[in-house]
């Protein structure tokens, strides 16, 4: 993920005037058994077009949530995968078996595996980062793991392997990795990240790009850019992706996120751009994000059923994974695969019950091969709205209108993307919220040197409880949550959202209940202008 921004770079995007235009890209020098380019284009051991469409995980530092994450990503459409490995230079090295083992997953779950070895990332700028040539050792050294890979697995030499600094060496470091792998038996398709913390705002990869691809005597190599604060307009997003498609030059968003310190992304112009340019796009990331860019999980603490802002907008928005998420046909899609639909999960039984949310849990579908996921609607009359999708028989719904009925059904898919019929429908009526004015929030705070804490009282100034709540509200600076006590708290940018423990779940008329925060401060903190309990304004004080 890159984590620098060139203070040039605003100046540097506004350059570029002409289109570069030059010969078209050579084609492979002999037939390929894995993924291969032709023509600018990524095809599978098929010969049929791939467009990834999927996420990064970070397995080098959540090892254990790794299967659990694939399958989750699969059930919610992913075709592929980016997934973080460590050459052992800056943190736990993945060895050999263990890369064995996260191609299998990805196998098993029916995904295209992108593997990227992390201690390159800023070489040259962050301390302790390796060079990509070191990258070449570690690619070597595992490669018992990937040989008979090639239909499964692409090759991403290292993250972002330089930052701002000594950035021109991109094109000659890239390009002596690239031979280097060739020269050890290497042919899977290679990925080469651009420099500049993944983000080329020297347009380093851009202008070299066709020299790069040249250097591979397979021409079996795609780029990468990773798009964070340096591409916050639609402008710059289709000129960039442009200009590799009018190349015909190979190209993939290897990182991006709707949000990031370094600005604001334009996720929405990535997305469109990537669908309309049939390129691939893998977001960052499925969960554990630390150091102030939480906001980036798509998942609540590896949950698929507790879906951010970004993951609901990365997997169910406009063009995003769900819409546009073809499934490789080397997993036997497209062709003589597997037309046999699960059957119907049983009818949803409803438990946690609140104002705004209920637990949905069901008896399992069946399936010849496996089911992956499990499809949520709301039902009204004849029609349904989609509401979530989980790998497991079960899901948290939230946002609902408090005394409400609200009625809900599930269906079934494999990894095929078989549908089962729908099952038998539960209804529910959501308990009253707040009265307008029915509730007050303290906030006190302890301050010392870049740290806090903040003690929240929320206190029921109505004649009924309160059973179950949400309370939201926003930092007033750059404050960043580290963890919370008596509640579940996560952080979106500025805004917050706190959700009770079970012992807290309940707000008695006339009670209070208190929950309390611990976090960071790059400036003076404050108390947020405004609370939110459950939909309804509460007064402060």
């Amino acid at each position: 993920m890159s984590r620098k921004l060139a203070t040039a770079a605003g100046a540097l995007l506004a350059v570029a005037a002409t289109m570069f235009t030059g010969p078209p890209a050579a084609q492979a020098a002999e037939p390929a058994t894995g993924f291969h380019v032709r023509d600018g284009r990524l095809l599978d051991a098929n010969g049929n077009d791939f467009v990834m469409r999927g996420v990064n995980h970070a397995h080098a530092w959540y090892a254990a949530r790794t299967g659990r994450a694939l399958a989750d990503t699969k059930a919610l459409g992913a075709n592929s995968a980016r997934i973080v490995l460590s050459t052992g230079d800056r943190w736990t090295k993945n060895d050999a078996a263990d890369v064995a083992q996260v191609v299998g997953q990805c196998r098993a779950n029916r995904l295209v595996c992108v593997l990227e070895a992390h201690d390159t990332t800023g070489y040259g700028e962050q301390s302790g980062a390796v060079s990509l040539d070191r990258a070449v050792d570690y690619w070597i050294e595992v490669q018992s793991a990937l040989k008979g890979q090639e239909k499964y697995v692409v090759l991403n030499l290292g993250n972002e392997p330089h930052g701002n600094v000594g950035h021109t060496a991109w094109t000659a470091d890239t390009s002596r990795a690239i031979t280097r792998l060739r020269s050890a038996g290497f042919t899977h398709t290679l990925m080469a990240d651009a420099p500049n913390w993944g983000q080329d705002w020297s347009f380093t990869m851009r202008d070299d790009a066709p020299a790069v691809f040249a250097a591979d005597p397979q021409r079996n190599t795609v780029f990468s850019v990773h798009m964070y604060g340096v591409f916050d307009t639609a402008a710059e997003v289709q000129d960039y992706l442009g200009r590799f498609v009018s190349r015909r030059l190979p190209l993939v968003v290897g990182e991006f996120g709707h949000d990031h310190s370094d600005g604001n992304p334009d996720e929405d112009a990535i997305m469109a751009a990537a669908r309309q340019l049939n390129l691939g796009y893998l977001g960052w990331s499925w969960s554990g994000n630390g150091g102030g860019v939480e906001y980036l999980d798509l998942a609540t603490d590896f949950d698929a059923s507790r879906l951010s802002a970004w993951g609901r907008r990365l997997f169910e928005g406009a063009d995003g994974i769900r819409q546009t998420s073809r499934e490789a046909s080397v997993y036997g899609t497209g062709g003589e695969g597997d037309t046999r639909a699960p059957t119907a999960p049983g009818r949803p039984t409803a438990s946690d019950v609140i104002s705004t949310g209920v637990r949905l849990t069901w008896a399992a579908a069946t399936d010849d091969t496996g089911v992956t996921a499990y499809d949520v609607v709301r039902v009204d009359g004849t029609r349904e709205t989609p509401v979530t999708t989980t790998a497991t028989p079960g899901a948290t719904v939230t946002g609902l209108a408090p005394s409400t009925a609200h009625t809900f059904a599930v269906y079934a898919r494999d990894a095929a993307g078989n549908r089962s019929p729908r099952s038998a429908a539960v209804t529910v009526t959501t308990t009253g919220g707040p009265a307008a004015g029915s509730c007050a929030v303290s906030y006190r705070l302890e301050e010392w040197t870049g740290g806090f804490n903040a003690h929240v009282d929320i206190r029921n100034t109505g004649t009924r409880d309160i059973a179950g709540w949400q309370l939201e509200f926003a930092f007033p600076g750059g404050q960043t949550l580290h963890s919370a006590w008596n509640a579940k708290v996560v952080q979106q940018g500025s805004r917050l959202l706190a959700t009770p423990e079970e012992w807290t779940r309940t707000i008695p008329a006339g009670g209070t209940v208190s929950f309390g925060l611990n976090g960071s401060s790059t400036g003076g903190n404050g108390v947020p202008a405004a609370f939110t309990l459950n939909g309804t304004a509460c007064a402060k004080g």
